[in-house]
């Protein structure tokens, strides 16, 4: 059921001032394309644009959730507002996340200036659930000057934090199968900061010699090379260091312009991917849509049609042909 435009504009407010249940209720709506979310979206654009995203990514066993939990608490210290996307697997079952970030991060579970929310990729690759920039733009409104957003972890799919992400981190750690030999190639390319986790284990010094030698070969971008910060993320060990590196990153990409890029074509992928969304709707519009389109599927498989005749006579129909 459609929510009334006042009672839109009181939810709007209620986000912006940080009202947990609000936000809470917001994401929903988002996650199931309520048709109220992009009203409220809509009305809370204006004030967004002021936090910083970092995406966390990196193979399953690297330690992604207690690295971002540990960050988190690193800017609580500072009182500065944390936003916390957990992109998890979909469960089969239920078609919710299977992996329990908010379980895994219960430190935070009475801090109101953290928001921690668990969303399920619901079969969407990249490693980013579909509705996910919407409910970072949604925490940007909401007051949270630092949105994490860990990924799946699914490698080379990754690609796809990169549009969305201000910075990129790449977790590792040492142990896993032949270490750097078994990265995809995606994965080295996307990332701006590469963090060796659990670096107190056997290996951590051959890992980060073999990955500095690799990253010697990437081409840095506008005079930045991306560093390796060390960490042991269950004793709270090098994530100042690695805060400090972020910064640094964020202040180098701001000064060259490249920050305002990449904002820039992010919203240009997006404008399309609405487009596209909305041009789907119309020419499947209307009763009957989704059954016309199967049918004609059915029709194409059997070569009763062809696949060019089938489209024009979907946009014949929907008057998107003229």
């Amino acid at each position: 059921m459609t929510v009334p435009v006042l009672a839109v504009d009181r939810w709007a407010e209620q986000v912006r001032a940080g009202d947990v249940r609000a936000i809470s209720r917001a994401i929903t709506a988002i996650e199931n394309h309520a048709p109220e979310a992009e009203e409220l979206l809509r009305l809370l654009f204006p004030q967004t644009g002021q936090a910083y995203l970092t995406g966390i990514t990196g193979a399953p066993g690297t330690g992604k959730s207690t690295l971002v939990d540990r960050l988190a608490a690193f800017h609580r210290k500072k009182h500065e507002q944390v936003g916390v996307i957990a992109v998890d697997p979909t469960s089969p079952y239920s078609g919710g996340a299977i992996l329990g970030d908010r379980i895994r991060m219960q430190g935070h579970a009475g801090d109101s200036g953290t928001f921690i929310r668990s969303m399920a990729t619901r079969g969407f690759l990249g490693g980013l659930a579909r509705a996910t920039a919407e409910v970072a733009l949604l925490l940007d409104a909401a007051g949270k000057k630092h949105v994490l957003i860990e990924t799946v972890g699914v490698g080379q799919d990754e690609i796809d934090i990169v549009r969305l992400a201000d910075c990129v981190l790449v977790v590792m750690v040492p142990g896993l199968g032949d270490d750097i030999q078994n990265m995809k190639a995606g994965l080295m390319e996307i990332g701006d900061i590469f963090v060796l986790n659990k670096a107190d284990r056997e290996g951590a010094d051959r890992l980060e010699q073999q990955l500095l030698a690799m990253l010697s070969l990437v081409m840095p971008r506008d005079g930045w090379h991306p560093p390796v910060v060390r960490t042991v993320a269950t004793e709270n060990k090098g994530i100042e260091e690695l805060a400090a590196a972020v910064k640094k990153f964020e202040k180098h990409f701001e000064a060259s312009g490249e920050r305002k890029r990449k904002h820039a074509e992010h919203w240009k992928n997006r404008l399309l991917e609405l487009l596209e969304s909305r041009l789907i709707e119309r020419a499947l519009g209307g009763a009957g849509g989704e059954a016309r389109l199967t049918e004609m599927a059915e029709e194409v498989a059997e070569r009763k049609k062809d696949p060019f005749t089938a489209v024009n006579e979907i946009l014949k129909r929907s008057g998107l042909d003229r």
